[in-house]
């Protein structure tokens, strides 16, 4: 691996230290194979034990060879109940906790980085203005190397943007929007390109659906994602059953990352079992191919060291440690990432929404009396069951959903606080924090409607077809 044996094995993913004890286990091997010096021997051998102590520390479970460690997200959050434990990985979310996931410990669990008051300041030096609301209220909380994107922007180097959408149905829910509100800002404020992935091959797989509908679905989705009004000059949005057929860069990035990644290892970061179709076992080569510039030669002209970025939810973070452990081995530099926290459900922070569940969320073809009844009957409240208990004790803003709406959508600081205050000490009761998320979110979706309805087939076809963009490489 590219990192010298002297790294900081801290910031070293689950996986990523599996990888460096089997390196040194087969150095170790190959020094007393070639009868190397003793003390050359003795050193890899300490070696050797501190990284696999270094990988018991992290993961709880001692180094077992050709086993790498399930790198789903099991944890305790310090009792002994099977029902309080919080599970993370790309597909599902659960936490018995009202206030959500406990992303302190995630981000200890799958060793990223947290984005504190230094990186904020730093990013705001960089770009001249006021980060971004949800970097300001940790929204995006975690982060993989953002320090060496900035290092590339302040010495006028490039990067590019990366992030995707998996299209399992035709109408997204808010919730679909955070991403593409904050990647958005990202490609303004750094001018850089972006492309953006839709698996409908992964829902193919994954999901009941014909290649036919998972595609439809991609194009459908496509006319949301464009409604948030990305530049059609510096965006290249692509369906993986399109594009995969169509450029050679993106398929020869599939197989070197199929050929460095082992059955057991995606078995240790997915989940999959002897009988899940290859289908899904080979998915995450697809995801991780549009982390390398190489797969997109019509954007930056055959060059290879352009380096990517990934804004996501946390929950997508093993396909990339995944892809970050193979970069270097096929020469190509780590994608870095910044991480967001789950968007909640009405019912609550203890799960996703799901776009099945149609009172779950509110969708982006809500009407505004759709929103302000599913506001009203399904968000849940941190308020007290009478008005007298409310105005003695007040509201607890951590699991009121309503208050972690306003979070996302409100841009107002000073009257989020305002809100917080009143809501905290009783003065402002549950209706009325429902009825400004109402107020909120109600032109925020009408007008998200009206962009959409300008968004033509036409339109879809550009942004979807392979070509240059306003970028010199």
């Amino acid at each position: 691996m590219a990192d010298s044996p002297n790294c900081d094995l801290k910031s070293l993913s689950p996986l990523e230290l599996f990888e460096r004890v089997t390196e040194q286990g087969e150095k170790v091997r190959a020094l007393k194979a070639g009868k190397a010096p003793k003390d050359e021997i003795d050193a890899a051998v300490r070696m050797l034990l501190s990284l696999k102590l270094s990988y018991k520390t992290t993961t709880g479970q001692d180094y077992q060879a050709g086993l790498p460690p399930r790198d789903l997200v099991l944890m305790n959050n310090g009792t002994t109940k099977e029902e309080d434990e919080d599970f993370v990985d790309p597909w599902t979310v659960q936490t018995s906790n009202a206030k959500g996931v406990d992303y302190d410990k995630l981000i200890v669990r799958f060793g990223s980085s947290k984005i504190d008051t230094d990186l904020i300041n730093r990013i705001e030096r960089a770009i001249g203005q006021k980060p971004h609301r949800f970097l300001r209220r940790g929204i995006f909380f975690s982060h993989r190397d953002m320090d060496q994107i900035l290092d590339a922007y302040e010495n006028k180097k490039s990067f590019y943007l990366y992030t995707g959408r998996g299209p399992s149905s035709q109408a997204m829910h808010v919730g679909h929007l955070i991403p593409f509100i904050f990647t958005k800002w990202l490609q303004e404020v750094f001018d850089v390109p972006l492309v953006i992935q839709l698996t409908d091959d992964e829902k193919y797989l994954w999901k009941d659906l014909t290649t036919e509908k998972a595609y439809e679905y991609a194009r459908e989705n496509a006319k949301d994602i464009i409604a948030c009004g990305f530049d059609i000059n510096k965006t290249f949005i692509f369906s993986d059953l399109d594009y995969l057929g169509t450029s050679t860069g993106f398929y020869r990035n599939i197989v070197k990352v199929q050929k460095h990644v082992t059955f057991n290892q995606v078995k240790g970061i997915f989940g999959f079992t002897d009988s899940d179709c290859i289908g899904k076992i080979s998915f995450p080569a697809i995801q991780a191919a549009p982390s390398f510039s190489s797969s997109f030669p019509q954007i930056f002209n055959g060059k290879e060291n352009i380096q990517c970025l990934i804004p996501c939810a946390i929950d997508q973070d093993p396909y990339f440690r995944m892809t970050r452990d193979v970069a270097p081995r096929i020469g190509q530099p780590k994608p870095a990432l910044l991480h967001s926290v789950f968007f909640p459900a009405l019912q609550g922070a203890q799960t996703k929404m799901s776009a099945s569940d149609p009172n779950s969320s509110i969708f982006l073809t809500d009407t505004p009396k759709q929103i302000k009844t599913k506001i009203n009957k399904h968000a849940f409240s941190g308020g007290r069951d009478t008005i007298e208990e409310h105005r003695k004790y007040g509201g607890n803003c951590d699991v009121d959903v309503s208050f972690m709406y306003l979070t996302f959508f409100l841009e107002d600081d000073d009257r989020l606080e305002q809100l917080k205050q009143a809501y905290t000490s009783g003065e402002l009761l549950t209706g009325e924090l429902k009825k400004v998320l109402i107020e909120t979110l109600q032109p925020l979706i009408a007008a998200h409607q009206e962009r959409r309805k300008q968004v033509t087939d036409e339109m879809v076809k550009q942004f979807m077809t392979p070509r240059k963009l306003a970028f010199e490489f």
